[in-house]
């Protein structure tokens, strides 16, 4: 037995991962490795080999394919129980086989009875036509991504993707929750091989899905270096571990100058979010894709939370299409997995204009009112500057009375839309009469400037349409009180509906 095993170690087959190694790639042992606590992985199907006998000798097959080229099993990270899976991209370039099919179907359906989160490193060639013992015609009853998909907001699913992967693998990835993937990974629903056989000409793998590609349009959460994406997944699992007890908080100081006085004045809001978080706790995602709209991962005092936020350097926060669809699919992430949602607003609506209804617009953006409608996790609303329009409303679940709380900070102000814009709007007859085009200008500034002092976080306060208008400084204390108060046993349930992938 001990010899048997250790044909299925690395040390067993040294040459061929040195040449993983020298481009750039790992093991799938040091994979899991790099996540689990040591010694705690306990192996499913370590000894399976790949179905070809019939024209392999056994030798070879232990040789040449191991576990039939998926290693996993169940794990502790920090203590905590997980399942942990990697196809083995020195077995046959990590394609999937059949017996490889039936232990993933096994060992998620332990992860279904157990609600264990999952880490999957997914990287591999697709679906391998080679394996000759198990008659087939077509492999369609393959039941393996019906279980991985099934799993969608019943328990936490992490994918990495640290080399080329294609069909069925990036099938894997495109389920998953959440997609940590390398700068040197390729994503595509069809490799090299598919996509010559369709007609399409030869494409280098590499060219497939490259980083940049896949990042930009949003395939992609977070870019790790080519060592390091076994322990960025480990630290995104940690957010889906429960609390944990040792936290720093932030200076709530600079806070109050975060956030300049101008409204056409562009700021990172990045920090405004890293200074409402405990310290070190904040996971940007999809940074590079509808960048005008900021979603995060963080804690507070010790809680996982998920974070919405505008970036006024992009369409000045306008909420857009891409936007619309980032933003509902991580509420559905917070709300399937019990994460308390905290909205940094700043927006001046919805983007406008016939370019932008070409991107679906408004089924787009609505999808944000959708999803922010449902949510059964605590949201608290936090307007920073501008909340005008019914890009505030959905950054705020619909309403500002949505939230378990609203507040504002003292210089923000809200209103039905862009207080200029609705100057000329609401007094269009009144300024057409006024011949003198200077003088025209002079009375909209004039205008504004009296609906600016009218739309006022402590006038709109005043007829009660927030809660409350607060320093700055106190942001992080209200908001962790709110969430206290939403988990009275310690612990703040998912509701367990699918994550679109959308």
């Amino acid at each position: 037995m001990l010899a048997r095993r250790a044909l299925t170690e690395d040390a067993a087959r040294p040459e061929a991962v040195a040449r993983l190694h020298a481009r750039g790639g790992r093991t799938a042992r040091e994979n899991l490795a790099d996540v689990v606590d040591p010694g705690s992985l306990v192996e499913y199907g370590r000894f399976v080999t790949a179905a070809q006998e019939d024209k392999r000798d056994l030798d070879d097959l232990l040789d040449r394919t191991v576990a039939d080229g998926i290693v996993g099993g169940l794990a502790t990270v920090d203590g905590r129980q997980c399942a942990v899976l990697s196809y083995d991209y020195l077995v046959m370039a990590g394609t999937q086989g059949m017996r490889g099919h039936r232990k993933t179907d096994r060992l998620l359906d332990v992860v279904e009875r157990l609600a264990l989160p999952t880490v999957f490193f997914a990287a591999g060639g697709g679906g391998r036509p080679g394996d000759t013992d198990i008659p087939l015609v077509s492999a369609l009853d393959v039941t393996t991504f019906a279980a991985w998909a099934r799993l969608s907001g019943r328990v936490p699913r992490i994918a990495v993707v640290d080399d080329n992967c294609f069909a069925g693998n990036a099938v894997v990835a495109g389920c998953s929750d959440l997609v940590v993937a390398t700068r040197r990974a390729s994503l595509g629903m069809g490799g090299p091989a598919m996509i010559a056989g369709g007609g399409l000409g030869d494409v280098a793998a590499e060219d497939v899905g490259p980083i940049d590609v896949m990042t930009a349009n949003g395939v992609v959460d977070v870019v790790a270096e080519d060592d390091e994406a076994a322990l960025v997944a480990r630290e995104l699992l940690g957010y889906f571990l429960g609390p944990v007890e040792e936290w720093t908080a932030p200076d709530p100081a600079p806070l109050r100058a975060a956030v300049p006085e101008g409204e056409r004045t562009a700021y990172d809001v990045e920090p405004v979010v890293e200074a409402i978080c405990d310290v070190d706790s904040v996971t940007v995602l999809r940074p590079s894709f509808a960048p005008e709209l900021l979603t995060a991962l963080g804690r507070i005092e010790g809680r996982t939370v998920g974070v919405l936020a505008n970036d006024t350097r992009h369409t000045a926060g306008a909420i857009t299409a891409d936007a619309g669809d980032k933003a509902a699919r991580f509420l559905q992430l917070c709300d399937a997995h019990g994460f308390p949602v905290v909205s940094l607003v700043d927006t001046p609506g919805m983007m406008v204009g016939p370019d932008a209804e070409r991107t679906g617009l408004v089924r787009h953006t609505s999808r944000l009112l959708v999803a922010g409608a449902q949510l059964q996790v605590p949201l608290v609303g936090v307007v920073l500057r501008r909340a005008y329009g019914l890009g505030a409303q959905a950054m705020l679940g619909g309403s500002t009375h949505e939230p378990l709380l609203t507040v504002a900070w003292p210089g923000a102000h809200l209103g039905a839309m862009g207080l200029e814009g609705a100057v000329r709007l609401a007094m269009r007859r009144e300024l057409e009469a006024i011949e003198d085009e200077a003088e025209r200008e002079r009375t909209v500034q004039e205008l504004t400037a009296f609906a600016r002092e009218r739309s006022s976080a402590l006038n709109v306060a005043r007829h009660f349409e927030i809660d409350d208008v607060i320093d700055p400084a106190e942001t992080r204390a209200v908001v962790a009180r709110v969430i206290d108060a939403a988990a009275r046993d310690g612990r703040l349930r998912g509701s367990g509906r699918p994550v679109d992938t959308w």
